[in-house]
């Protein structure tokens, strides 16, 4: 029997050529921007924080969208820190620097200022910078909660795609910042002592926002000497207001407060954390910016003699 030739080959040919192009054209095409978008957003952002509350406010608001590089390392003094290699290329990679400003870490502030991504400066954002010289913004829980509206703004706006949740996760870190503010207030309500002597004057925010006063043996500086002088006068202080606590710090030597408190006599001293880094036992023990300031807290009543 002959075979009759099948008329419809040719078509058949030419259609799976024309699929073996189309494939080979679609593999070399670029990715949609909306699939491009939806991989990307699986990748954390990049950011740098200049020292320890600034990347807790950081990495409370961003949360897992967030890589977050705290250039201050544990237990170092931030005033004084100079920047590693990789430091600074973190600093130029980074989606966005956020340092405090004003001068507090010119090392941070100089490698900030010269890189092409957006810089956040926050004592200028606070309007901080001008009012006082004290920087030590953060120790006001209101003041912190700021930050925190900033860094989600911010953030926000390097990371629209998240811009939502950035928003609520600062809405509730903004909440408990409110409640911290409520025990302050409440703790703090009534004492018997309206003045502490602290290390350095670190903690002027602080007293402003819940009525009390500090006098620093060092000033606002926390490397200045005291001389015989002024203890003498620090030590008349203590004595004449029944002061019972002079306070120091977690990475200012406490000897100058000892000095003082064995010459006030009967007088002990206490750390008071200025939150500029967590030590190496808070960072064991799981505290943060919170539980920190509620440490701070306990051990103010006892030496204002708060009931």
């Amino acid at each position: 029997m002959r075979r009759v030739p099948f008329a419809g080959w040719p078509l058949v040919r030419w259609l799976l050529r024309l699929t073996i192009v189309a494939g080979v054209v679609a593999t070399s095409l670029p990715v949609p921007a909306a699939a491009a978008t939806d991989a990307a957003t699986n990748t954390p952002l990049p950011v740098v924080a200049a020292f320890y509350p600034i990347a807790w406010a950081v990495q409370q608001v961003g949360g897992p969208h967030v890589r977050v590089e705290n250039l201050t390392p544990v237990g170092a003094e931030p005033h004084d820190l100079e920047l590693s290699t990789d430091q600074r290329d973190a600093v130029e990679d980074a989606a966005v620097a956020y340092v405090l400003g004003g001068g507090f870490q010119p090392a941070v502030e100089a490698a900030a200022a010269t890189r092409d991504g957006p810089t956040v400066e926050l004592l200028d954002h606070l309007g901080a910078r001008s009012n006082t010289r004290d920087p030590h913004v953060w120790l006001d829980p209101r003041l912190m909660a700021r930050i925190v509206a900033t860094v989600a703004t911010t953030l926000g706006r390097a990371d629209p795609g998240h811009r939502a949740d950035f928003t609520t996760r600062a809405a509730a870190v903004t909440a408990a910042l409110t409640d911290l503010d409520a025990r302050y207030r409440a703790g703090l309500a009534d004492c018997r002592h309206h003045t502490i002597v602290t290390s350095h004057e670190a903690f002027g925010h602080l007293a402003r926002a819940y009525g009390f006063r500090q006098v620093g043996v060092a000033g606002i500086s926390p490397d200045a000497e005291p001389d015989a002088r002024r203890l003498g006068q620090l030590a008349d202080l203590v004595r004449a207001r029944g002061i019972t606590t002079v306070f120091t710090e977690d990475l200012v030597s406490p000897r100058i407060a000892r000095t003082l408190a064995r010459e006030a006599g009967g007088v002990t001293t206490e750390v008071l954390s200025p939150l500029e880094t967590l030590s190496a036992s808070q960072r064991r023990a799981h505290d943060d910016y919170l539980s920190v300031m509620d440490a701070n807290l306990a051990k103010l009543r006892v030496a204002l003699d708060c009931t």
